[in-house]
């Protein structure tokens, strides 16, 4: 394998299936530090498509980690005016916008939960400009990953050092369903097309609840609603795109009031850079009253007091255990690739648009949208229809419909 070619072309694939990026279109990226050795290979990518400008914001997570040691949490916390209007100009232009996360697990190991949270809520803040342009303007855009020598070193402890950032290059390529042969449009196209018939025979059935239990001790029923669609239909004026790459999900918004129960995570939650592990919510009417953990619990009682909507639902996803990102037997440590080996939920804003005021269901709203994964190999899952009938959805961890 020519790596180099095949990370040209993986450029490509994001730049071209994920942002699909238009003539004449600005493109902005949020990237990684220490992914930077990447990112003119994806701007060159941008410009071929013929975007007219590329402009780059690095992410600097270990000057982050400094002020906060030395500034209030309020300061650190604070979006300034300057960051609030930096892309403005290029989002009124029409601009698509794309993050490239690179991985550094230990950075944050030695940061009290207190400022390791207060991180997160200003980036988190930062990247909400521009959820808000996605939402409004029906932009287009990509999270998706820059492997890194840190984060290769730590996922893969097998194999030597000097090794490590080739080995995880070639291990996120097939994730991406990217090889020397392929064309990867083609790729993606049938591959978004299987997502849809799928998502389509689940919402036949027209289901109000879906049950999860797992031997893990998850115990949760989720209420939808009419509007909660796994079959995604793009609107007419929003370009086709993949969101993330890679993924392997269908998705929807519950109802916000609507789950009951307990639910156990199956996979760490990266949150300000530290790994949260071996935790669990407990939900009465949609709302989280129990947060169970015995470390990172600090960090998970701030994330559902962040607001109103933060301690309810805006996603359940559905994930087949035996999927090529869970198969691979490794746990990435970054919630892109780790949510599409597994099933998962969102504390947070939901997926769709508010419902009309006039409809008694109620999607959730909130400053944040995170993702935890709940997907384990001897997951069940019984929807109920809305005449009653109970349909096994998953068994042992993948799709039995």
């Amino acid at each position: 394998m020519d790596l180099q070619k095949m990370i040209r072309k993986y450029a490509y694939t994001l730049a071209r299936v994920g942002l699909n990026v238009q003539p004449g279109q600005p493109v902005l990226v949020e990237a990684a530090l220490e992914g930077a050795y990447f990112t003119p290979v994806f701007a060159e990518e941008c410009y071929k498509l013929g975007a007219s400008n590329v402009i780059v914001h690095y992410l600097d997570e270990a000057n982050l980690k400094i002020a906060a040691k030395y500034r209030s949490d309020a300061d650190v916390r604070k979006v300034e005016e300057w960051e609030k209007l930096q892309n403005q100009q290029y989002l009124d232009e029409g601009a698509c916008f794309v993050r490239l996360e690179g991985v550094n697990p230990k950075l944050m190991e030695d940061v009290p939960e207190s400022q390791a949270n207060a991180i997160f809520a200003h980036v988190d803040a930062v990247r909400n400009i521009m959820r808000k342009a996605s939402r409004e303007k029906r932009c287009h855009w990509l999270i998706a990953m820059i492997p890194t020598q840190e984060w290769a070193e730590f996922i893969l402890k097998d194999v030597p050092k000097e090794q490590a950032l080739e080995e995880l290059w070639k291990l996120l390529l097939k994730l991406c369903y990217i090889d020397e042969e392929n064309d990867v449009v083609k790729t993606w196209e049938e591959k978004s097309l299987k997502k849809m018939e799928r998502g389509l025979k689940m919402d036949s059935y027209e289901f109000t609840k879906l049950h999860y239990t797992a031997s893990n001790g998850t115990d949760l029923t989720i209420a939808l609603t009419p509007y909660s669609r796994f079959g995604f239909k793009r609107p007419a004026n929003m370009l086709p795109h993949q969101a993330n790459i890679p993924t392997e999900e269908i998705c929807t918004s519950p109802e916000k009031y609507g789950t009951e129960g307990v639910v156990f995570a199956s996979k760490p939650l990266v949150l300000g850079g530290k790994a949260i592990e071996n935790f669990g919510f407990r939900f009465e009417k949609g709302k989280v009253v129990e947060v169970i953990a015995e470390e990172g619990k600090e960090m998970l009682e701030a994330l559902v007091n962040t607001d109103e909507g933060a301690a309810y639902l805006g996603e359940c996803a559905l994930v087949e255990y035996h999927s090529p990102i869970s198969m691979s037997g490794i746990v990435y440590y970054t919630t892109l690739i780790d949510e599409n080996a597994s099933c998962h939920l969102a504390l947070g804003r939901a997926l769709g648009r508010p419902l009309p005021e006039d409809e008694p269901w109620t999607l959730n709203d909130s400053q944040i949208h995170i993702d935890f994964m709940v997907g384990t190999p001897d997951l069940s899952i019984i929807g109920t229809t809305k005449d009653g009938r109970e349909v096994p959805v998953f068994e042992n961890g993948d799709f039995v419909i």
